[in-house]
């Protein structure tokens, strides 16, 4: 028997407190994990990639850097259509599904990186497949959006993303302790044999999150619900591609979460091959945790002081800090250029809170719903292009500089739009 009834409406005070709050709160734990294991799987190749060639494959840096981002372009373009879904299917039902998809990358992944012959068309399509992880996303905060009132909407949103987002950090840190490990036994294959004798079990990067994602898999089914009130047609939800604002802070998302995603993707291997001297690659995960950790801060500071005016500031530091990876990364200096990174990692899981703050402000509940999953779907082409332009920039300069130029012009214009239409004193929305 459904648990929520076609009366759902948490702008009411008095059924919110009576009933609306505790269904919300149950719905946001299960989507939590669900989200975060999502991104666990869009992002293990940002992990394994790093270490293919140390168990007998022989890829090329440019292959290398595109098996991490292939995960970004398909997850970006699955985005597109998942905006829609919730509408369609239903909260639950879709949650249910789309976690479920997860295990097909996860355990081809497992199999294929076992032999050092499958082929890199192989591995793209495997790298390709991660893509459903990052799908995800945007029917995840779609369906969360439909639960909370207004006032509490930049908070529930920042917990689902920032907790989910983590899942970048969560594989980035449990791959390299995991691999080492033969906790599968003989039913997790065979060891691989490293230079210096010692043996990893490089599938197991992707076998341990298996059951973890069975088990949610089954928490959704049995504890979400879908609410009546949220279903709506596809072409009730085009009616977002006429806003002007829809393309505006689509454009001001992909600034920040573009950015976060996409230097997730690339850290690892962007350490190793700006500092190949130093063994410091295990140090990847620190970003990725920074940028998700801060994202439910960005939403609580916006709901008291305001999305724009937070984004506008933290832009501001982004720019900064960009400046300073690409000053430490000239002198050669990897603490700096580390540092610098964290800094530039967390303005973008401020920004990523901010900005989803905004969204329900600028348009109705309906078509906030909608936005929400559209501008989530276009940043995450940064886990696509980001990785691509650093080995693009690595290939053609032997830096990865001209990469962070480009980023700083568009920080520097997304600042400019950020006060034009959201955060000067005649601003057009004041939100």
């Amino acid at each position: 028997m459904a648990r929520i009834g076609t009366n759902w409406n948490p702008e009411d005070e008095q059924f919110w407190e009576a009933e609306g709050k505790k269904h919300a709160r149950r719905n946001l734990w299960i989507s939590v994990p669900a989200l975060l294991l999502a991104f666990v799987v869009w992002q293990i190749w940002s992990v394994v990639a790093v270490r293919l060639n140390d168990v007998g494959f022989n890829f090329s840096k440019s292959e290398l850097f595109t098996l991490a981002a292939l995960p970004g372009l398909t997850g970006a373009t699955l985005r597109i259509f998942y905006t829609f879904l919730v509408g369609i299917f239903g909260g639950r039902n879709w949650t249910v599904i789309s976690t479920a998809s997860l295990l097909i990358p996860a355990v081809g992944i497992g199999i294929a990186v076992q032999n050092p012959d499958t082929s890199f068309a192989t591995m793209a399509i495997l790298a390709a497949l991660c893509g459903f992880g990052g799908g995800n996303f945007s029917s995840s905060m779609a369906n969360i959006s439909f639960f909370y009132p207004k006032k509490s909407k930049g908070a529930a949103l920042g917990i689902n993303a920032g907790i989910g987002n983590l899942g970048v950090s969560v594989v980035q840190f449990a791959s390299p302790i995991v691999i080492t490990l033969s906790i599968f036994g003989a039913f997790g294959g065979t060891s691989q044999t490293l230079d210096d004798g010692s043996s990893i079990w490089i599938q197991n990067a992707a076998y341990v999150w298996v059951v973890p994602i069975l088990l949610v898999t089954f928490a959704a089914l049995f504890g979400m619900d879908n609410i009546p009130s949220a279903k709506q047609s596809i072409s009730d939800q085009f009616v977002i591609f006429k806003r002007k604002h829809t393309w505006i802070m689509t454009w001001l998302y992909t600034m920040c979460f573009g950015s976060f995603i996409g230097y997730s993707a690339a850290f690892p291997l962007l350490i190793k091959s700006e500092f190949a001297d130093l063994n410091v690659v295990h140090l990847a995960f620190i970003g990725p945790l920074l940028g998700a950790g801060v994202r439910p801060l960005g939403g609580w500071i916006s709901d008291k002081l305001g999305g724009a005016r937070v984004t506008f500031w933290d832009i501001i530091i982004m720019v900064l800090a960009t400046i300073g990876v690409v000053y430490f990364l000239t002198i050669n200096n990897f603490i700096g250029f580390l540092i610098m990174f964290l800094i530039l990692f967390t303005t973008t899981g401020i920004a990523n809170g901010s900005t989803f703050r905004m969204i329900p402000f600028i348009f109705p509940e309906k078509e906030a719903a909608t936005v929400l999953g559209f501008t989530a779907a276009i940043a995450a082409y940064g886990a696509f292009f980001i990785p691509k332009i650093f080995g693009w920039s690595i290939d053609n300069t032997g830096t990865a500089n001209m990469a962070l130029y480009f980023l700083i012009a568009y920080y520097a214009i997304s600042l400019i739009i950020t006060w034009y239409y959201y955060a000067r004193k005649n601003a057009e929305v004041k939100c």
